[in-house]
């Protein structure tokens, strides 16, 4: 897949993760517990774990596995959170996480949004998100984008910010329409 490094909406400016970005990661998102309670990877407790991510990312990315933008404010460009997805042979799996200061704002939803609608032109079979049950902002921000609930699963997942606990998650799909084929 070509994945623009680029992508812009009407607030934001989603971009591939530089190692520059280190810094502005771990104190925006990546140290705070109150924005890493709900995602997979152990919340950052020193700028060496920002670096260590980073440096997969930018590998993951030209692998075609892990495509994460640093999610900007335009004007300011004040990273405030990062999207993207990751990819196993076109079915994906989306993600976001924003730093505290800039919840409520509607930006997960708006970056989310942007991720999908590329997806849209990609050659992608499912796109997926799992969610903590408990995490009713981001199960917001998916109904919002337009997915739909396929199951509530129970002790599905360990989120190790939560003393890696089995919890109950909810799995949703974006529907995609069919693509015609030739024939």
């Amino acid at each position: 897949m070509l994945i623009p490094e680029r992508v812009e909406t009407p607030r934001l400016i989603l971009r591939r993760f530089q190692l520059t970005d280190a810094e502005e990661i771990f104190y925006t998102y990546a140290s705070k517990p109150e924005s890493t309670r709900y995602v997979s990877w152990p919340v950052h407790t020193s700028l060496k774990d920002t670096h260590t991510y980073l440096r997969y990312a930018r590998t993951a990315w030209t692998q075609g596995l892990d495509y994460s933008f640093a999610v900007r404010l335009k004007g300011s460009n004040r990273l405030i959170g990062a999207c993207g997805f990751l990819n196993d042979a076109g079915n994906v799996q989306l993600g976001y996480v924003f730093g505290p200061l800039h919840w409520g704002n509607g930006y997960a939803t708006e970056a989310a949004n942007a991720v999908v609608q590329l997806l849209l032109t990609l050659p992608v079979h499912k796109i997926v998100s799992f969610v903590d049950i408990d995490n009713k902002a981001s199960i917001r921000v998916l109904e919002k984008c337009g997915f739909r609930t396929e199951a509530v699963v129970k002790d599905w997942w360990r989120f190790p910010n939560q003393h890696n606990q089995l919890k109950d998650c909810v799995i949703f799909t974006f529907p995609i329409n069919p693509k015609p084929t030739l024939g």
